[in-house]
């Protein structure tokens, strides 16, 4: 870098410093609290000792463990009470254990159906869960799973989902993390499967390719609210999966996020009748008639969200 622009950066650099300073504080007069950092810090170990990082790695499991010791009992409570579509002479496994295999399969993370199949079943795995979950009793098999989920009604487990995001937010335990009040929703959609063949009329289609390249390909999508708290933690709440036949089928138009949108905003003003709420949407949202006034759905265009 010649000397002209080393001099040039470092004066650009000095007035960014500078204007950061002012607007630090500018909110600092304005009794704003700092802005809330999203991603880790660039530094090195807080943790200057081995003893001092084992008491921190105990402290953060059993505040863990507290957590789940909490508000686990009110999810599988919740999820025993879905009806049972298996035939009761031939079920060995329990509905709740079955979900709560399903729930370890995510939390640990395994990455696959046979990895988590291959990790829950390993002794001492096996003997930690059935000390902690008592209902488990015995591990069931991956594909026992897949079945049952196969036949159930999910938005039974979907609405057991909510009960615990409704039970946390009636004890106020987000309250440190609210924005001007209110709870912040994102809105998003994410694709999740993709097929060159059809596997069932609901999933959407699309072209890929050119010229003798191009072929048809169909893919899953689903629109997704989780709750987005100030720190950066995000709780998923509830999820809508886009359908080829809620599209206008006469018009040759398929479903998409924006009427997607208006089936999930309904859900969760029937869910959260008087939760304030601030709406997180990308750039895809604001045009009609997603921002519209409507008796139903209010949505503010203001720099406070109103709340439902």
């Amino acid at each position: 870098m010649s000397e002209p622009r080393r001099e040039n950066a470092k004066a650009w650099r000095k007035q960014r410093q500078a204007a950061q300073r002012a607007l630090r504080a500018s909110q600092r007069a304005a009794g704003l609290g700092p802005r809330s950092h999203t991603t880790r810090p660039n530094r090195t170990s807080e943790y200057e000792t081995v003893e001092q990082e084992k008491q921190a790695r105990t402290d953060a499991t059993i505040e863990h463990a507290r957590i789940i010791r909490a508000k686990l009992p009110i999810l599988l409570r919740r999820l025993s009470t879905i009806p049972d579509p298996r035939n009761p002479l031939w079920t060995t496994h329990k509905l709740i254990s079955l979900m709560i295999y399903g729930i370890l399969m995510f939390v640990l993370q395994t990455g696959s159906r046979r990895k988590t199949n291959e990790k829950l079943t390993a002794a001492a795995m096996k003997q930690h869960l059935l000390e902690l979950f008592p209902d488990l009793e015995t591990i069931p098999h991956h594909d026992t799973l897949c079945r049952l989920l196969a036949r159930i009604d999910v938005d039974q487990i979907e609405a057991a989902q909510v009960e615990p995001a409704r039970s946390l937010i009636r004890d106020k335990k987000f309250g440190d993390y609210l924005v001007e009040g209110c709870y912040l929703i994102a809105i998003d959609g994410t694709q999740k499967l993709v097929r060159a063949e059809l596997p069932a009329g609901q999933w959407l289609e699309r072209e890929v390719g050119s010229g003798e390249h191009k072929r048809t390909q169909y893919f899953v999508y689903v629109l997704e609210a989780n709750i987005v708290l100030s720190n950066g933690m995000t709780i998923p709440l509830m999820s809508e999966f886009l359908d080829y036949t809620k599209g206008d089928t006469e018009r040759e138009k398929q479903d998409c996020e924006q009427k997607a949108f208006h089936r999930l905003a309904e859900r969760l003003k029937t869910a959260f009748p008087r939760l304030p709420i601030m709406l997180l949407l990308d750039g895809m949202f604001p045009v009609g008639p997603v921002i519209i006034a409507v008796p139903e759905v209010q949505l503010a265009l203001h720099d406070r969200a109103e709340g439902w």
